[in-house]
């Protein structure tokens, strides 16, 4: 079952966000087999909004645990706090993965 993390960056965390940036994104590619969805939070400008969000494809908590704890930026420790969810898949890219009744 997926998880959703959903990360909040330290205050003034925009230059760690900057400057761990690249090693991030080649985490992400790395890792996207297990990414269905992820991306930074955005202010409504499309600013910096201070935060990301990834949906991963495990089976566990540890394992959405342990995705986290190797981003680089969280191991650059640009995380104020973070929270990790179990998520049901209902609809994903307009497809339906409900039950059929």
């Amino acid at each position: 079952m997926p998880y959703l993390i959903e990360t909040w960056d330290k205050p003034d965390g925009l230059a760690l966000r900057t400057e761990t940036r690249q090693t991030h994104l080649a985490f992400l590619a790395a890792n996207a087999a297990r990414l269905l969805a992820c991306g930074a939070k955005l202010a409504d400008d499309g600013s910096d909004g201070g935060g990301s969000f990834y949906i991963v494809d495990v089976e566990t908590r540890p394992e959405a645990e342990a995705f986290l704890a190797a981003d680089p930026f969280a191991q650059a420790g640009l995380f104020a706090r973070s929270s990790i969810t179990r998520w049901r898949k209902a609809y994903l890219d307009g497809v339906s993965y409900l039950p059929k009744a």
